[in-house]
């Protein structure tokens, strides 16, 4: 009886994926589909998947009238410098709370993790005062400052290092380390798998973040992808093949990292969820 009802189980969850996949995939199939595609095809055969005379006028558009190679850099250098500050601020923190004694520790957790239950967009005033104050506002470091530390991190690297033996530690202590040698040669190396994963959940993150640099960036040529990709829309509306290629343009670098760190990325999502 089971092996007359497989097939027919196989055969359901095979189009049910294909279906799913379908409808995942289709949007981003046409957005770059439409970037090859001339103003004249997609205003008279906009219906259409694949083009008719492929052409990349879309692309040279992009790159001859805007400075994307420039909010290709700050979406870059946000990107990256927010995330390798998380990693450290998050592994530090996270070692320390983990395997370290000192008063109000359980209140001060507590009280990461309720900062995680409010809302972004109720801090949003807040965080534009403070960025002001300090002389940040329409500067790139306003992006980059704030957001190296994240309490998402620092939980999950906590709960990575509560499972490590104090005996590791306690052995490392005796032949004569200290605190931070104990956190470079132990911590770090055990933490690998944690940090790969929080690696690509912030760079992905902040790569996204339109919210944010659409508040406290005005200059255009400090402006990161996401925002520079509405601010060309809003002055090429009619333009739909351009507005297709530069949309295809901020997703390339995405889709490249996410490619080459797959295994890592779905490994990832099963280590926090199983920490969590």
């Amino acid at each position: 009886m089971l092996n007359k009802k497989t097939p027919a189980g196989l055969i359901f969850s095979l189009v049910f994926i294909g279906v799913a996949l379908f409808i995942i995939l289709m949007p981003y199939i046409w957005m770059l589909m439409n970037s090859f595609k001339s103003q004249i095809e997609l205003r008279w055969n906009p219906s259409r998947i694949l083009p008719i005379d492929w052409t990349l006028a879309g692309y040279i558009k992009v790159l001859d009238v805007t400075p994307f190679f420039s909010w290709l850099r700050n979406s870059v250098t946000v990107t990256a410098s927010v995330t390798l500050g998380v990693l450290f601020t998050s592994s530090i923190t996270g070692y320390i709370f983990a395997k370290y004694r000192f008063p109000l520790k359980s209140v001060l957790f507590w009280i990461l993790l309720a900062s995680m239950m409010v809302p972004a967009h109720v801090t949003l005033i807040p965080y534009f005062l403070i960025i002001n104050y300090i002389g940040l506002y329409n500067t790139i470091y306003a992006l980059i400052v704030p957001g190296l530390i994240s309490a998402f991190g620092v939980f999950l690297c906590r709960q990575f290092c509560a499972d490590i033996p104090d005996s590791l530690f306690e052995a490392a202590r005796i032949d004569g380390a200290g605190d931070f040698s104990v956190y470079i040669r132990i911590v770090i190396p055990l933490l690998r798998p944690c940090l790969a994963a929080l690696a690509i959940f912030t760079s992905l993150q902040t790569w996204n973040e339109y919210l944010l640099p659409l508040i406290l960036i005005e200059r255009v040529s400090d402006m990161t992808l996401p925002v520079a990709l509405s601010y060309f829309s809003g002055f090429h509306a009619r333009d739909t093949g351009a507005i297709m290629a530069a949309a295809s343009m901020i997703m390339l670098p995405v889709t490249i990292l996410f490619l080459a760190l797959q295994k890592q990325f779905i490994k990832g999502i099963a280590l926090a969820g199983m920490k969590s």
